[in-house]
């Protein structure tokens, strides 16, 4: 009896020491469990990394591209994923400066790619065949997948145009043409005339662009090789351009003032609900004359309308019926209105010569020319500021220079004092409306303006 009783209870120790056992096995499997669980759950929603700002690795690419729907586990947006692909981070990238002589044709020869996808890209589409016109001096953008084949190709037109070809999952190319927006700010400048507007222009901070239009806006109201002055003063508004906030270059002149010899001039753009354009004085009046003041910009007059003047190579009194503008050989000469060639050939001692009819009442004479603009005969119609020659010294002179006359009914006129017949002003259905627009500008204008040195308001 004894002997069962010990036999029963060492029976009923091992049996404890077994459960025991398998109680403290399941409790740390159970903590085990439950610290993996806690750490994914706690991992995945720890907001401290931003895995937005990770890249795909190439490796995870594929899988995630696949099964979009595990973002969620590898904390990447499906838009992410949609926005790389395994090609454009394998692009490798070359640049090419487009040469004088070389066509596209010869750029794929050069680089080793493929005519066959030359030939896909320029009949992608009705964009694609524009890839046809390169020009020198441009960029080519060549991107090139691990295998070497050809994955993109970007012609940089200008700062807001490109030309995009990119390749598709069927081997053929979609082209595009990308247009980046352009903003638009108005600047102003202001400066003062010491020797030339070209200098006082730089000084300013104009570009040569911006300092040509400031002249040719003035052009009939200033004849800027003999009516400028040490002290004369201009301001203006223009417009810059800007992509992805960085300078374009620059645009149009919105509204100007020029002071002259005391004199105030203010001209503004307008644009009129039918479409033109042209510059106008604050009333409306066009700043636009029948003719310009002179047909060279900024040439040195070398000899004055003068009836009793003594020629320089004959040696005797002869009517100088004109105005001599001196300047180097092959200077462009444009015509000073709207007209038709009536002369077109050699005269004389005038040389190469040029007569231009401009309506019934005017005509003007371009003499001594070098040679004669292209494609141009008698009975040519010509608008103002078209070029009809070069400045030489055919006939008798003595050096290059230009002879211009200009007559009124046949009568010579001194062309730098002669009346000029002003072109159309703004129409007055439309002067309500540009009043409204211009009187803006000439408040930003006045903020500028030099003009309370002016001693006459023009």
């Amino acid at each position: 009896m004894h002997y069962k009783n010990n036999y029963y209870l060492s029976k009923r120790r091992n049996k404890k020491k077994k459960s025991t056992a398998s109680k403290l096995i399941l409790t740390a499997l159970a903590c085990t469990f439950f610290a993996i669980s806690s750490y994914a759950f706690f991992s995945t929603t720890t907001p401290s990394v931003e895995n937005n700002n990770l890249p795909l690795s190439i490796a995870d690419i594929p899988s995630a591209l696949d099964t979009p729907e595990k973002s969620v586990t590898t904390n990447i947006p499906v838009a992410k994923i949609k926005a790389h692909s395994l090609q454009s981070l394998s692009t490798i990238w070359q640049k090419h400066e487009i040469k004088s002589g070389e066509s596209l044709s010869l750029i794929f020869s050069k680089n080793g790619l493929n005519r066959s996808d030359l030939h896909k890209i320029i009949h992608a589409n009705d964009i694609g065949s524009q890839f046809a016109a390169i020009t020198p001096g441009k960029t080519l953008l060549i991107g090139q997948n691990i295998s070497g084949n050809l994955s993109h190709l970007v012609y940089q037109i200008n700062l807001s145009k490109e030309l995009k070809a990119t390749r598709l999952d069927d081997g053929n190319f979609k082209v595009e043409l990308i247009i980046k927006e352009i903003e638009t700010h108005i600047a102003s400048a202001s400066g003062t005339i010491e020797s030339s507007l070209f200098w006082a222009g730089k000084e300013a901070g104009l570009s040569d662009k911006l300092v040509m239009q400031l002249a040719n806006i003035f052009a009939w109201d200033i004849d800027f090789a003999l009516n400028l002055r040490a002290g004369d003063q201009f301001s203006l508004l223009y417009e810059k351009h800007f992509i992805d906030g960085k300078f374009l270059n620059t645009g149009e002149i919105l509204a100007a003032e020029f002071i002259n010899d005391g004199h105030s001039i203010k001209a503004v753009r307008y644009q009129d609900p039918a479409g033109k354009i042209s510059y106008y004085t604050p009333t409306g009046e066009s700043m636009r004359k029948a003719f310009l003041r002179t047909p060279i910009d900024f040439a040195r007059i070398s000899s004055h309308f003068n009836l009793r003047r003594k020629h320089p190579v004959l040696n005797k009194i002869r009517a100088h019926k004109g105005v001599d503008y001196a300047a180097r050989t092959g200077t462009p000469i444009k015509s000073t209105g709207d007209g038709k060639i009536i002369f077109r050939g050699k005269k004389g001692g005038y040389g190469n010569v040029v007569i231009i009819k401009h309506g019934q009442r005017y005509s003007t004479l371009y003499a001594h020319l070098s040679k004669f603009k292209r494609g141009q005969r008698t009975g040519t119609r010509l608008n103002q500021g078209d070029i009809i020659g070069y400045v030489g010294k055919s006939g008798l002179a003595t050096g290059p220079h230009l002879h211009y006359e200009f007559r009124v009914n046949g009568v010579h006129r001194n062309p730098l004092t002669v009346k000029l017949p002003n072109a159309t002003p703004i129409k007055k259905k439309y002067i309500a409306d540009f009043i409204e627009k211009a009187s803006l500008l000439f408040v930003q204008l006045a903020e500028i303006s030099p003009s309370q040195l002016a001693t006459t308001q023009l």
